[in-house]
């Protein structure tokens, strides 16, 4: 095939390597109803994709010369390639359960593509992508680790992941800076994480936006005056567990509506 230039504004770098492709697709699970390739490219995923999962696999693609490209090059796609910006789309279109989202995720977008999968994590059962692997470190980190942050508490809320393997440089075109990485998420057992979501989300960003503080002073704004004293607030935010940030979460929840 001969590969579209890539748009640089959209942070893409495209995999050359075949071996590479088919191990990535060979994550998906069995048993999916749909599967949505985001930001297919020149199809070097695509290829391995559509003639094993026909109608349950779709495409979104917002750039036009790879839409173009893909139309030429896999007419069997017809209505299931989509001109259109993943960020925006309503996953519901596809159904309401068993979906997976696979790709080489563009870098400068990619963190804003797993916050829109957790806006359809009920229908959103697996995600099999490609990142920068500094993201992958943080995505699958455990707490205790300097990596460890706002994405991995938030993701793993929701997600079981699992680092996968690492992917050099050389293998794309253009060759990116830094090396990638390919991780699998996969749904949790969790329907309800038994707090107040919204506020589970404020917590978890504010405290490590001030990763170097402990709990007391980069949360002060949103504790009460019986409960700042708790020694769970001496700790730092790599330090807590999902579990633990949801207790805390149900702890200032509770001491805010009955001050």
């Amino acid at each position: 095939m001969n590969p579209v230039r890539p748009k640089k504004s959209l942070g893409q770098h495209f995999l050359t390597d075949q071996n590479i492709a088919h191990d990535i697709v060979a994550q998906l699970s069995d048993g999916l109803e749909t599967v949505i390739e985001v930001g297919a490219g020149t199809g070097v995923l695509t290829q391995h994709m559509v003639n094993d999962l026909k109608d349950k696999f779709y495409v979104i693609e917002i750039d036009t010369e790879s839409v173009e490209y893909l139309e030429q090059h896999f007419p069997m796609l017809g209505d299931h390639l989509i001109h259109d910006d993943f960020l925006r789309c309503d996953l519901s279109r596809f159904g309401q359960q068993n979906m997976a989202i696979i790709g080489n995720f563009p870098y400068n977008i990619s963190s804003q593509i797993f916050f829109h999968v957790l806006k359809h994590k009920d229908q959103v059962v697996e995600v099999v992508g490609m990142v920068q692997k500094e993201m992958a470190e943080r995505m699958a980190a455990k707490e205790g680790s300097k990596t460890y942050g706002i994405l991995s508490v938030l993701l793993q809320a929701w997600y079981d992941i699992d680092y996968l393997f690492t992917v050099h440089e050389h293998v794309f075109s253009p060759p990116p800076k830094v090396k990638s990485a390919v991780i699998k998420m996969r749904r949790n057992a969790v329907t309800n994480l038994g707090c107040d979501e919204q506020l589970f989300t404020t917590i978890v960003k504010q405290a490590f936006n001030q990763r170097r503080k402990t709990m007391r002073n980069s949360l002060r704004t949103l504790l009460s005056t019986d409960i700042i004293g708790d020694v769970v607030f001496d700790k730092r935010p790599e330090q807590l567990s999902v579990k633990e940030f949801i207790d805390l979460t149900n702890l200032i929840g509770s001491h805010r509506a009955n001050p």
